[in-house]
């Protein structure tokens, strides 16, 4: 059987298995006996990528079959500063896992920041950390602030994150409507965001390290992933076309 190499993101980690990507989805987020149950995020890595931060061959030596035949489902390679080890160029797709095991694959594609007139944004990070910020900046001047050029003590070799929904707030934060968010944080959202300014606070911390879980449906422009100058891009569909071509999974994501 093959060993396939999988980058998650929820947590952090490399993970060899013997599982091909749907089969590992399924396991991934739904688990077995003593795992809970919970969405996922994932990518494929190219089974030839080898880097010395990673023991991969080791990993690869001990994801053979049980004694019962049943494929080996996980071998964890590393689960520290995984990303910043890894080139973009060995990313395949990425998955996005139900609770229940249903997975949608977005490809990596050319993100057009001149879209979209809303001054405000709303990303949560993913990984290495899991906190929530509000910004001014679009999605590529946001990470650029945190990775390439910070403007604070605070940096990160590589930074995955997710553009989330505001609603409303996106062009309005003082007087839009809060009843279509789902974020029991919504009224110190308001406030982050009327404390933001382009001159002294392009980025303030919305909330700081909490769950990674969040809302599919309220997933906005979409996912990147970026390690040092690189940043790639994966939109998300609209909810129009992930209920004509995505059904199954949609219907789960919001379960």
């Amino acid at each position: 059987m093959a060993v396939h190499l999988y980058f998650s993101l929820m947590p952090e980690a490399l993970v060899a298995s013997m599982l091909p990507p749907a089969d590992f989805a399924q396991y991934y987020a739904t688990g077995r006996r003593y795992k809970t149950r919970g969405q996922a995020l994932f990518t494929e890595i190219d089974p030839e990528f080898r880097h010395e931060h990673f023991p991969i061959e080791e990993a690869i030596e001990r994801c053979v079959p049980h004694p019962d035949g049943e494929p080996r489902k996980s071998i964890y390679v590393s689960a520290y500063r995984v990303l910043e080890h890894l080139p973009l160029g060995v990313m395949g797709d990425l998955h996005l896992v139900t609770a229940f095991g249903q997975t949608l694959a977005l490809k990596r594609a050319e993100h057009d920041e001149s879209d979209g007139p809303d001054p405000y944004h709303l990303y949560q990070d993913l990984a290495p950390v899991n906190s929530l910020v509000a910004s001014l900046l679009k999605p590529r001047a946001f990470y650029d602030t945190v990775v390439n050029r910070p403007r604070k003590l605070i940096r990160f070799p590589a930074l995955a994150f997710v553009e989330l929904d505001l609603g409303e707030l996106a062009s309005d934060p003082e007087n839009g409507n809060l009843d279509e968010l789902p974020y029991p944080y919504v009224h110190h959202l308001r406030d982050t965001l009327l404390e933001l300014d382009s001159d002294t606070k392009e980025n303030k911390l919305v909330l700081r390290p909490q769950s990674s879980d969040f809302l599919y449906r309220m997933v906005s422009s979409g996912f990147y992933i970026g390690n040092g100058e690189e940043l790639a891009s994966f939109p998300m569909p609209s909810h129009d076309e992930l209920r004509r071509d995505h059904s199954q999974w949609w219907r789960t994501a919001n379960q």
